[in-house]
């Protein structure tokens, strides 16, 4: 009855989460694997038991960068260091460390970064031979060390900007919200005082001019007409619904007591003004959920009103059925209206009707009847429990 609005943010979380791992796995496996074919394919005996276990377990533990980059880089650079010096150093052995750093620097802790590094590159210098070959490759790895660190700042304040931007669209989302709040609880104000100026003063003299013709009617001893105690009964109870209408203009709260609980005495008004209606109920009779109650309610009042403006007298039936899952209103009336005559134009009660309907989910269908008269049918979907 009502579409989601998008997915979940725990949905999205978890699924940045799934993808983050999935593409932290390929790269564990990329910087491992590149480590394991660089000691396979250097000159000497090979990496070893050892070399290959402490290879895997410094590459392995990248996979937790995320969650604990300090920890991470901590043990990427002792099993990389001891791979260091267990076989003679080269400089794959550090891609691992490059790694961490990189992943430590963008959490934000460049100490620890900076303390693993001089580390690393220290030992690794001390395992290398002596002379020209060792310098030369401990220098570049400190320009490797240098440029992971410097990708980890700058991966670092894209990550802040992207946040930061994310949040200034929230609160433009939200200051947009509050504006719309604002102007609809400005017009729901306005309309409350145009519907208070225009209708409570005309519905008010109705009431009055109705009850002093019943009042003079009763002194003179003569007999009040049924239309205007009807007219009388109508007008108050109008002047009940308008109250309460602009009640929730201005408050934005609906109060109880629209709902088919009063539909015994909405037909008995329409009876007093001369309507011939009955009422049906079938299927087991329960609460219903405010909104529906109302609409149902209301369907029924609008649907009595055509009947009482197009079909005057007419016979009418009001049959309401409870489902499982829904809810009917059938209005029938026996009036003049035909199925082969002009099309039935909709009105502001019919519109009314229909956007109520809509807005539940429902179906309407108003139209002449086959074997003439008007019939609305309108179904309302329940929520299930």
């Amino acid at each position: 009855m009502r579409g989601e609005r998008g997915d979940q943010p725990d949905q999205r979380n978890g699924r940045a989460a799934w993808r983050n791992g999935l593409i932290d796995t390929g790269l564990v496996a990329v910087i491992g694997g590149a480590v394991l074919l660089a000691a396979y394919a250097a000159s000497g005996p090979g990496p070893g038991v050892g070399g290959v276990a402490l290879i895997a377990v410094g590459s392995l533990a990248l996979i937790a960068h995320r969650r604990a980059p300090v920890p991470v880089l901590v043990v990427t650079a002792a099993c990389m260091l001891g791979y260091a010096v267990h076989t003679e150093p080269v400089t794959s052995a550090a891609f691992p460390v490059v790694a961490g750093v990189h992943a430590v620097t963008r959490a934000g802790h460049r100490a620890a970064a900076i303390a693993v590094s001089v580390v690393f590159l220290g030992g690794f210098f001390l395992a290398s031979p002596p002379g020209g070959e060792g310098i030369e490759r401990t220098l570049l790895l400190h320009g490797w060390f240098l440029s992971a660190g410097v990708t980890g700042l700058i991966d670092k304040n894209w990550q802040a900007y992207l946040h930061q931007t994310e949040q200034r669209a929230a609160e433009a989302e939200r200051t947009r919200e509050e504006a719309a709040l604002r102007r609809a609880g400005e017009e729901r104000l306005r309309i409350a005082r145009e519907l208070h100026d225009s209708l409570t003063h005309s519905i008010s003299i109705v009431k009055l001019q109705a009850g002093v013709a019943v009042h003079l009617a009763r002194k003179r001893g003569e007999e009040v007409p049924e239309a205007l105690l009807a007219i009388q009964e109508a007008s108050g109870e109008a002047m009940r619904e308008l109250r309460a209408t602009l009640e929730v203009l201005r408050t934005d709260v609906v109060p109880p007591g629209t709902g088919l609980a009063r539909l015994g005495e909405l037909v008995e008004r329409a009876r007093t003004a001369g309507l011939a209606a009955s009422v049906t109920v079938t299927g087991p009779q329960r609460p219903l959920p405010g909104d529906v109650d109302r609409a149902a309610y209301r369907i029924v009042q609008e649907a009595l009103t055509n009947v009482a403006r197009h079909a005057g007298r007419a016979k009418t039936a009001v049959r309401l059925a409870y489902g499982a899952d829904h809810v009917s209103i059938r209005v029938e009336d026996e009036g003049p209206a035909a199925q082969d005559g002009p099309p039935v134009v909709p009105g502001t009660g019919l519109t009314g009707m229909r956007e109520r309907v809509t807005a539940l989910g429902g179906t309407l269908h108003a139209a002449p009847r086959p074997g003439g008269g008007f019939c609305v049918h309108a179904e309302l979907p329940l929520e299930e429990g």
